[in-house]
């Protein structure tokens, strides 16, 4: 086939006109192209024209003839996408099943292909199966019943399922495992357009029933899977893990062992600490969340609202501030909901959700500025867990202090800057997921964040029009951006002790949904490269 590059048309164009516009690009008639295949769509929304930009690849005949005729043209060329290829498996047997600790991203697709070739693996996850998880957190936002283990930040589908599940990722991709991602969310029931949009995502709505059908393969291929069962204790002899402790009373024995725990599991973190698994902190970033009304953000972006096939617009903005901060849009969510994602009692988180639709009346986004293990004054691998647990219990105080303990804070942009309490709202009412209250986040952040997020806000004003504006919310805190701690592993992925492998967020190897589910991909080729598939049915458990 042939792949043409940087086909602009019309953005709400039909394929008819986009196979016109393919043929004019080979200099030939629509009617001899056979067929062709969409690889890539954006949208291009610059000098106020909205265009839909395409890659795609066509098949015709004399394809080489006409490549040479095409040979100056470098946005034409032969099409050629890596190919996905599991590793051949190693010698080494396996006397149990290998046992994956969490399912999230990561831990689901280590576990997926480690099923789908024979390794029947058994699955832990701490918290509850993804319909008995939705409604668990469904009622901690209408009651403030925090469930520690089952929320969130925990159960099935990891902290993810509750996000904008956004799909992009920037690890390059040379072996074919992005679009293997990508190919097993679309045969977990995944819209196929996720294949080549520019950015894809998968709103919560679709994730609950993706995952659900991803644990019944792992099942079905002879895999096991857990719920309500935290992983409390490793279980180690001569350096080598031998078993786990699952809620403080079952054992399962394992001689390969992968961690893909999520980065809120700091319970877990501190276990593993003391019991000699090497670690140590990382910089990662912290913040507030911002709403502003989605209609701002499309005719910012578009210069028209959205609606029909244009889809409501996002953003993604930086900053280098005068202090040497830097200061970045995170995650951001249109048409979404601000959500309590807290997991740790008197102590406040949020993050941002989106259902597909992508349909609430507002856009959020974290506004989050980067912090390193020298802002945490301590030497502690977990010293960044302890800054961003201040920073929750700060926000609880907050709450507290304004007669509604456990809400989100939340505080006009003018406010802020002003350094008092918001006592009402302007154009822009909070769309959350769970209560929130008006308060003063300059009570719950250090001096130096706040600063760079004053900066940060309106230098992005100056970007997009109305982003700075007084009435904008911001609610706090955003702590959940990525680990605070890497688990360290060799290059055969495995740690300081034998038979144990950090995978994906929680360990510091992935960034995403995608760029987890590829570290979890990656970390199941390690396993096979060592070890022959399980023999037996046994499943290993005392």
């Amino acid at each position: 086939m042939i792949r043409i590059h940087q086909i602009k048309i019309n953005y709400d164009s039909s394929k008819r006109t986009l196979i016109q516009a393919a043929a004019r690009r080979l200099r030939i008639k629509p009617e001899h192209i056979q067929k062709l295949k969409i690889i890539r769509k954006s949208l291009d929304a610059r000098k106020g024209e909205i265009h839909s930009v395409y890659t795609v690849d066509v098949s015709v005949e004399h394809e080489e003839q006409l490549l040479k005729r095409m040979a100056s043209d470098r946005n034409i060329s032969k099409a050629s996408d890596p190919v996905y290829r599991f590793p051949e498996y190693g010698t080494q047997p396996l006397t149990e099943p290998p046992v994956v600790i969490g399912t999230g991203p990561a831990g689901l697709f280590c576990a997926l292909m480690l099923a789908r070739h024979g390794y029947r693996p058994i699955v832990c996850e701490r918290g509850s199966e993804v319909h008995r998880r939705c409604e668990t957190v469904e009622r901690f936002w209408k009651e403030g019943k925090l469930d520690m283990q089952c929320n969130v930040q925990f159960g099935e589908g990891g902290a993810g399922t509750f996000s904008d599940g956004k799909l992009g990722t920037l690890v390059k991709d040379k072996y074919g495992r992005n679009r293997l991602v990508l190919e097993m969310f679309c045969e977990a029931g995944a819209p196929k357009d996720i294949m080549y949009l520019n950015k894809p995502h998968l709103g919560t709505d679709q994730l609950v029933g993706i995952v659900e059908h991803m644990r019944r393969e792992i099942i079905a291929l002879g895999g096991q899977v857990l719920f309500d069962s935290q992983m409390t204790d490793i279980i180690i002899e001569d350096s080598r893990v031998t078993a786990i402790e699952i809620n403080h009373r079952q054992k399962i024995k394992t001689q390969c062992l992968v961690l893909a725990i999520g980065h809120s599991a700091r319970d877990t973190f501190e276990m593993l600490l003391n019991r000699g698994l090497s670690m140590h902190a990382k910089s990662f970033a912290v913040g507030v969340r911002i709403e502003h009304p989605q209609q701002m953000i499309d005719e910012a972006q578009y210069g028209r609202p959205s609606g029909g096939s244009l889809p409501a617009a996002d953003y993604k903005l930086t900053h280098q501030c005068a202090n040497g901060r830097g200061v970045y849009t995170f995650c951001m969510c249109p048409g979404g909901y601000v959500v309590n994602a807290s997991s740790e009692p008197e102590a406040t988180a949020v993050n941002g959700m989106s259902y597909s639709g992508r349909d609430s009346l507002n856009a959020n986004s974290a506004v989050i500025v980067t912090v390193t293990p020298e802002d945490f004054h301590s030497s502690s691998p977990l010293a960044g867990i302890g800054f961003a647990r201040k920073l929750e219990q700060a926000c609880f105080a907050e709450s507290r202090r304004m007669g509604c303990p456990g809400a989100v804070p939340v505080q006009q942009f003018k406010d802020f800057c002003g350094g008092q309490a918001s006592t009402g709202y302007g154009d822009v009412a909070p769309v959350h997921q769970g209560s929130c209250v008006l308060a003063d986040l300059n009570r719950c952040l250090p001096d130096f964040i706040c600063e760079s997020l004053k900066e940060g806000i309106h230098a992005f004003g100056k970007r997009l029009h109305g982003f700075d504006r007084p009435d904008a919310l911001l609610s706090g805190v955003e702590s959940r951006t990525s680990s605070p701690v890497r688990l360290e592993r060799g290059t055969d992925f495995e740690s300081n002790i034998s038979g144990l492998y950090p995978c994906g967020e929680g360990a510091g190897y992935a960034g995403g949904i995608t760029s987890a589910a590829m570290d979890g991909i990656k970390v199941a080729e390690a396993i096979a490269r060592r070890y022959k598939p399980v023999a037996t049915n046994e499943n290993g458990i005392n």
